[in-house]
């Protein structure tokens, strides 16, 4: 049980370019789209380039299959949070996921971010924030 925090807690909206830091500032998150026509989630590690979330996929992979062809719109959602003292962040992105076709960029990317999991994971995926949303929990008497 994690109820050891004292005080209450409110949540206070982050601003897009503070929500957008948070975001760089962890290594995996999760991506949301859709199968067969329902809401799916997938953990993957990610770096943010240039503003953009970017992950790798490979081959066979449900990524490469149901959203990088598809140029689907997906969600993305990472957080960093304390149990113990009940604070912490969440940052959840809105946007549409594209391949990187350039090879030169796609190489650029692949440098950037090493896949956490075993296999071929050549393919890029750069998912362009259209909608930022980001609140932190934080102890109620802190002033925004």
């Amino acid at each position: 049980m994690y109820q050891n925090g004292t005080g209450d807690r409110r949540m206070r909206e982050l601003p897009e370019a503070e929500a957008l830091r948070l975001l760089a500032g962890v290594p995996f998150g999760r991506i949301v789209f859709t199968r067969h026509a329902l809401p799916a989630i997938r953990p993957v590690n990610h770096v943010v380039v240039d503003g953009r979330i970017v992950i790798r996929s490979g081959p066979g992979t449900i990524l490469s299959a149901h959203v990088a062809p598809a140029e689907a719109v997906v969600a993305y959602e990472a957080d960093e949070l304390d149990g113990h003292e009940r604070v912490g962040w969440s940052v959840i992105i809105t946007g549409v996921a594209r391949p990187v076709t350039d090879p030169e960029e796609a190489a650029r990317l692949r440098a950037m971010l090493t896949p956490w999991v075993a296999g071929e994971m050549e393919q890029v995926i750069s998912i362009q924030p259209e909608i930022v949303t980001g609140f932190e929990l934080v102890p109620a008497a802190v002033v925004a």
